[in-house]
This record gives structure tokens, C-alpha cells and sequence, in this order.
């Protein structure tokens, strides 16, 4: 299992079964491009992440030296919680 840091783009939906395949391309702080995957837990990425989004992935090599998403972490705000704070309406009492 190996550790990336970088820069998401080109995010796309390959396969919409009951559990989406997403594909993107991470660009690590080397300059380099990894063509990423990621089936569990899609739909979660899709809502957290978006192009130019920094996150940390955790995961491993295919035999097409696609990287395999396990884990990932949004570094930063994710796309959900800056909707969130910035929304127009009140939110909820605590």
C-alpha cells in the first residue's frame, strides 16, 4: 500500500452501476500524473471532491499501474462543508 499527496483533475464517471467506478488524475507535488480509481465509497468522493481539490490517497498499484483508492482524505475544506458555511440560509440551532 503506498501514500500519494496532490492535486485531483479530469474527474469522470466510467461505469454508473449500483456502485459508480470514478476515474481521475492525480497530480502529485513532483509534477507527476497518476491515473487514479475508485469504486468504494464513489459517490462520497464525487460530493467531497472536486477539480484542483488537494487530498492524501492511500491505496495500491493494478497490473495497468492504475492507482487503486482505499482511503482518502480532503486536505482543506471539502466541497460539501464550504457549500455549507457559505450558504445563504440559516442553519440549524445548537
Amino acid at each position: 500500500m503506498e501514500t500519494f499527496t496532490g492535486t485531483v483533475s479530469k474527474l469522470k464517471i466510467i461505469s454508473y452501476a449500483e456502485q459508480p467506478l470514478v476515474r481521475f488524475t492525480l497530480t502529485t507535488g513532483q509534477g507527476n500524473a497518476i491515473n487514479c480509481l475508485i469504486h468504494q465509497d464513489a459517490l462520497n468522493f464525487l460530493a467531497d471532491v472536486e477539480d484542483l481539490s488537494t487530498i492524501a490517497a492511500f491505496g495500491y498499484f493494478n497490473q495497468r499501474r492504475q492507482f487503486i483508492l482505499r482511503k482518502y482524505t480532503v486536505i482543506g475544506l471539502s466541497s460539501i462543508q464550504y457549500f455549507y458555511q457559505t450558504s445563504p440560509y440559516p442553519h440549524a440551532k445548537s
